[in-house]
């Protein structure tokens, strides 16, 4: 697991974090998808005032309307296309924050075949112009939820291409990431971990 570079009593604190947040984890009746999840957190950093964070719609194409009234259209056939760019975007202390939600039942990994190539450049892009950008990844198997750094997901990435692996490893994750508290109102309290890591002083380069 890898931490904020600080000082010695910083990564103590956050250790401790760490064990208290596998504790309510462990305890906490689970169920929804890690997406309504993190719509549930949204709308509490919304009403709480501390972000404006919003998940994006799915693209649909509409191929068949009809007109039953003119002042009315029935869809009649449409299709959901490959999103774009990522799930949910905002902004949190004047910072863009943009991220990617993935979640997956493998123990040992998450495919790359689960992340698409448009939304990797999208989050470079938004890096490149100072915004924050993440993946929040969960192993439903083990119910752990980790932020992982674009930078870091980078390296993985680049790889595949060079005839590495062709997914994440759990490991990787573990070490690389940041494990998500969970709280009953925050169920997946991600910006304490934007807090630590992109805000405060924190620094996400390994």
């Amino acid at each position: 697991m890898k931490y904020p570079k600080g000082s010695r009593q910083k990564r103590q604190t956050h250790t401790e974090k760490k064990q208290s947040y596998k504790t309510n984890d462990a305890f906490a009746n689970r169920g929804m998808t890690l997406e309504k999840e993190i719509v549930e957190t949204n709308k509490y950093y919304l009403e709480s005032g501390k972000a404006v964070i919003h998940k994006k719609p799915t693209p649909v194409q509409v191929v068949q309307v009809d007109y039953p009234k003119r002042s009315a259209a029935v869809i009649k056939e449409a299709y959901y296309q490959k999103p774009s760019t990522t799930d949910f975007n905002g902004l949190y202390k004047g910072k863009h924050i943009d991220f990617e939600a993935k979640e997956t039942k493998n123990k040992q990994s998450l495919p790359f075949t689960n992340i698409h190539s448009h939304q990797v450049e999208h989050m470079k892009r938004i890096e490149e112009h100072g915004g924050v950008t993440f993946f929040i990844i969960r192993f439903t198997a083990i119910n752990e939820t980790y932020l992982l750094p674009l930078s870091s997901f980078l390296r993985k990435w680049e790889e595949q291409f060079n005839g590495g692996r062709k997914s994440l490893p759990y490991n990787f994750i573990t070490e690389k990431g940041y494990l998500i508290p969970f709280q009953l109102q925050a169920k997946v309290n991600y910006l304490e971990i934007v807090d630590d890591v992109y805000i405060n002083g924190g620094d996400c380069n390994d």
